[in-house]
């Protein structure tokens, strides 16, 4: 199973850009992994939130192949803990699941369009985190949890 990171503009803090690359490296250990980087739109000061909304979720979705799981990291989607989270990527690969997808949103979220497409979605906490953030802690837990996974020493209960 390969598993990618959809994400919507491109990580401008070098200090997050190196966590980043340092917990992916440490992923490839375990599967394929990839981020997707996606342009940020083109005069979105000049678009609603809703506009902005619809035009990424098209062009995600136009990345999508039909059989993808899809995860929304989304301020309203359940919030796992670790082992959880170690849980829900265990279950996926072993459904024989060829692509797992999990996708950042934009500044306003998704559209409807993206939450139809969606198999779940998951919150990495109540507490609100700069979508540069977000990439650096999602894939620090995506490694945690393989390592769960394998059983090996890295988190602590």
């Amino acid at each position: 199973m390969k598993i990618l990171l959809f994400v919507t503009g491109k990580t401008d803090e070098p200090y997050l850009e190196e966590g980043i690359r340092k917990y992916a490296d440490r992923i490839f250990h375990y599967l394929p992994f990839e981020i997707v980087v996606f342009q940020d739109l083109k005069n979105r000061r000049s678009l609603s939130p809703d506009q902005q909304k619809k035009l990424e979720g098209e062009v995600i979705l136009s990345k999508l192949q039909s059989g993808d799981e899809v995860f929304l990291l989304d301020e309203k989607g359940r919030q796992p803990s670790s082992r959880g989270f170690s849980e829900i990527i265990e279950k996926q690969m072993l459904s024989g699941q060829k692509r797992l997808i999990f996708v950042v949103g934009g500044p306003y979220g998704f559209s409807a369009e993206m939450y139809a497409r969606a198999q779940g979605k998951l919150s990495l906490s109540a507490m609100t985190f700069s979508h540069q953030m977000v990439r650096l802690i999602f894939v620090e837990q995506l490694y945690r949890a393989l390592t769960i996974i394998k059983g090996e020493q890295y988190h602590n209960d």
